[in-house]
C-alpha cells in the first residue's frame, strides 16, 4: 500500500511552516490529533472532568486495544503512562533485583535507562555488564548468548534504536535467546514505535513514547508486559488504579497491566495518544518503515557526497534517524544556524549514549531524523545549506 504523501502533509500543518527533520525528538502532530484533544478539552470546560472522563471511557479503551495492536500485545497487557522514560523505569524497578543478579546491556543504551542501572545498583548491589558491539556496531549476539548462559542474569535490556545511530538494534534475534534462557527482555521502543514493525520482536517488558514517530503529544506513553512475567514482578509504587483497598491491612492488585498505572492522568493526551497510534495503524506500519528508511537512505546518500561530512549511523539495518559530523564545524553550530532557515534538526551529545561516544571518540553528532511526510525536495533544502567556505 503506497502512503498518499500529498495527505500526509495536507493533515501536518507544520509542513507549511519549516522542515521539520526532528521527528526523533517530535514528530509534528496531524490535525486528527489536535482535533481529538481540543475536544475533550473543551468538554471538561463545558461538563467538568469527570463527566468528561465518564463520556470518554469507550475511547479510553480503546487506547489500550490501539496500543496493543501496535506492538503485539492484548489490551491487558497494556498500561498508559506519561512517557517512555517513566515506563521503562516501572518496568525496570519491579524485577526486584538482589545482590548477585546480573543485568545485560547494549553498549548504545540510552542516558535515562543507564543512568536508572547505576541509581538502582546502589543500593540493591546488582551487577551491570554491557554487552560488546560486533563489527556492524550493534550487540554482539554470540557475546550475549555466551552472558546469557550465566543463571544469575536476570535482565536483558536493550535500546531498539540508538539515540545518537540510525541503526536498527537485531531486537528479535536478542528476544530469541532471552525467550530460549528465560530471561525477560525489556525493550526501549522509544525511537523505534510507529517507525519500525515491533510485532515480530519477542520482547517480555516494552517502553513507548506517544511524542515521536507516532507524532501523539507530549506526555504520553505506554508499557506493555507479556501476561507471563506479571506476576514476576512488584510495580514500584501502586494507588487505587492499580490496587484494591480490600482491608485494614490487605491489599490486592488489579489485573493485567494497569497495575502499573497511577489513577491521575490528562485524558485529553490518552485520546489524543489513541488517536495517534489508530493513523499510524491506519496508515500501515510497514509503508511508514518503508517510506522513512528509503528517505533517510537518501540523505545519507546525498550528505556522504559533501566534501567534510562524515555519517555517524551505525548497524546492519537503519531507520530514520540520520547522524553525522562536519568537519571543522560545531554540531549545535549547524543545529542553529540551520535553525535560521527554518529547518528542524537536533544534536545528540556524548552524555546521551555515553559508552558508545566515547567508544568511537565521539563529542556531539547532527541528527536530521526523517518522517514519512518529509519530501526528497526538503531532503535537498537541507543538503544543500550544509556548505562551508
Amino acid at each position: 500500500m503506497a502512503l498518499d504523501i500529498e495527505r500526509l502533509r495536507a493533515d501536518t500543518p507544520g509542513c507549511a511552516n519549516l522542515v521539520h527533520f526532528n521527528n526523533a525528538g517530535g514528530g509534528l502532530v496531524p490535525r486528527p490529533v489536535h482535533a481529538a484533544i481540543v475536544a475533550h478539552l473543551e468538554r471538561e470546560m463545558m461538563d467538568g472532568v469527570y463527566a468528561a472522563a465518564k463520556a470518554a471511557e469507550e475511547d479510553i479503551h480503546d487506547t489500550y486495544v490501539q496500543c496493543a495492536a501496535l506492538v503485539g500485545a492484548e489490551p491487558s497487557e497494556i498500561a498508559l503512562t506519561d512517557s517512555a522514560t517513566r515506563a521503562w523505569a516501572l518496568a525496570f524497578a519491579s524485577v526486584g533485583l538482589g545482590p548477585g543478579d546480573r543485568v545485560l546491556a547494549s553498549r548504545s543504551e540510552y542516558a535515562s535507562n543507564y543512568l536508572s542501572f547505576l541509581h538502582l545498583q546502589r543500593t540493591l548491589g546488582f551487577g551491570i555488564e554491557p554487552i560488546p558491539a560486533d563489527e556492524a556496531g550493534q550487540i554482539d549476539l554470540e557475546a550475549l548468548e555466551e552472558a546469557l548462559a550465566d543463571r544469575h542474569v536476570r535482565l536483558v535490556a536493550l535500546t531498539h534504536v540508538p539515540t545518537n545511530s540510525g541503526m536498527i538494534q537485531p531486537a528479535a534475534a536478542v528476544g530469541e535467546l532471552t525467550r530460549a534462557r528465560g530471561v525477560p527482555l525489556l525493550l526501549d521502543a522509544c525511537q523505534s514505535v510507529g517507525q519500525v514493525d515491533l510485532r515480530s520482536v519477542q520482547w517480555d517488558l516494552l517502553s513507548a513514547t506517544g511524542r515521536k514517530y507516532l507524532r501523539g503529544p507530549r506526555g504520553t506513553g505506554f508499557l506493555a508486559v507479556r501476561s507471563a512475567w506479571l506476576d514476576h514482578l512488584t510495580p514500584p509504587m501502586i494507588d487505587l488504579s492499580g490496587a484494591h483497598w480490600i482491608g485494614p491491612d490487605h491489599y490486592e492488585l488489579v489485573p493485567g497491566a494497569k497495575r502499573f498505572e497511577l489513577w491521575e492522568r490528562s485524558v485529553a493526551s490518552v485520546l489524543g495518544l489513541r488517536t495517534a497510534v489508530r493513523y499510524a495503524l491506519e496508515l500501515g506500519i510497514e509503508p511508514l518503515e518503508a517510506r522513512i528508511a528509503g528517505l533517510a537512505g537518501i540523505l545519507r546518500a546525498r550528505l556522504e557526497e559533501i566534501p567534510g561530512v562524515t555519517i555517524q549511523d551505525r548497524g546492519a539495518r537503519r531507520c530514520g534517524l540520520v547522524t553525522f559530523t562536519v568537519d571543522g564545524v560545531p554540531a549545535e553550530m549547524l543545529r542553529d544556524r540551520l535553525a535560521t532557515e527554518r529547518i528542524n534538526v537536533s544534536v545528540s551529545s556524548a552524555e546521551a549514549t555515553l559508552l558508545d561516544m566515547v567508544d568511537r571518540g565521539l563529542d556531539q553528532v547532527v541528527r536530521a531524523s526523517v518522517h514519512a511526510y518529509n519530501t526528497e525536495a526538503e531532503v535537498d533544502r537541507l543538503v544543500s545549506l550544509i556548505t562551508w567556505g
